[in-house]
């Protein structure tokens, strides 16, 4: 684990709204996904119209990007923090693994918030199942490799059930352009991440920064109820259900999580 960020200028980011707005937002994907799946987000009404600069930049190694040589999610919170600092962002949007990401630029004094969770894991029990297993088996020698190059060639199949039928092309093409060897050992500093903390529950409510926790209605992640019930609990936590909508809450429904974002970022 790293306490600083490692120094790292080859993010790949997307950028969007009035380039001299004072309001500006970082978006961060999730696992495997670039900048593409904030596209529809990025264009939807409330943002698109609204005096707020967008910034999505991909997770680096993410989507056939350079990877940095530390990827705990410790370090990746300390680079997007620096990021978010360098753009001047104050506030982040993450998805996925993109918003542990987030919730840990909040844990570890990395970005004083606000801070918008499009279906996060609290704990390794949520993560989906197939991931789990390909975690498990990713880590026995030979058999590892195999099982990753077979899961990143399944998942833009995958993932392309889980969105609209007209955003399935570019999604999957996305997705495809991963490499194996890449997300074996990130994926297995995730979990490692996970089980550190047990639940991030606690380290979320702790944090103390403003958070809005957003999950669709038929997320395919995981909340547990004690999880659930901590949240509600927690007097800096909002918790949003979104209808009609799966983990890809951003292309499920992009404007309902974009005049969300809009709201928090406009106060």
């Amino acid at each position: 684990m790293t306490s600083t960020p490692e120094k790292f200028d080859a993010w790949d980011i997307k950028e969007s709204g009035p380039a001299d707005a004072e309001t500006r937002v970082l978006l961060l994907p999730g696992g495997m996904c670039g900048t593409v799946f904030y596209d529809d987000l990025m264009a939807a009404p409330s943002l698109a119209s609204a005096p707020v600069r967008l910034v999505a930049a991909t997770l680096p190694g993410h989507a056939g990007t350079t990877p940095p040589r530390d990827l705990s999610i410790e370090n990746y919170a300390a680079m997007a923090g620096a990021l978010a600092a360098e753009r001047g962002c104050g506030v982040v949007v993450g998805h996925s693994l993109g918003a542990n990401i987030a919730l840990e630029m909040a844990a570890g004094g990395h970005f004083a918030g606000p801070v918008v969770l499009l279906s996060p894991s609290f704990s390794a029990s949520d993560e989906d199942k197939a991931l789990t297993i390909a975690n498990s088996l990713g880590r026995v020698p030979g058999l590892g490799a195999l099982t990753w190059f077979g899961l990143v060639k399944a998942t833009p199949r995958v993932v392309g059930q889980m969105v609209p039928p007209d955003r399935r092309e570019a999604l999957g093409a996305d997705l495809a352009k991963n490499d194996p060897a890449f997300c074996r050992p990130m994926i297995r500093r995730y979990f490692d991440h996970l089980d550190r903390y047990g639940s991030l529950v606690p380290r979320l409510r702790d944090s103390g920064v403003p958070a809005w926790v957003v999950r669709g209605d038929r997320d395919e992640v995981g909340l547990k109820d004690e999880e659930r019930a901590g949240l509600e609990a927690s007097p800096n936590v909002t918790m949003v259900e979104v209808p009609d909508a799966g983990h890809v809450v951003m292309v499920d429904q992009p404007e309902a999580v974009a005049a969300l974002v809009a709201r928090v970022a406009l106060g």
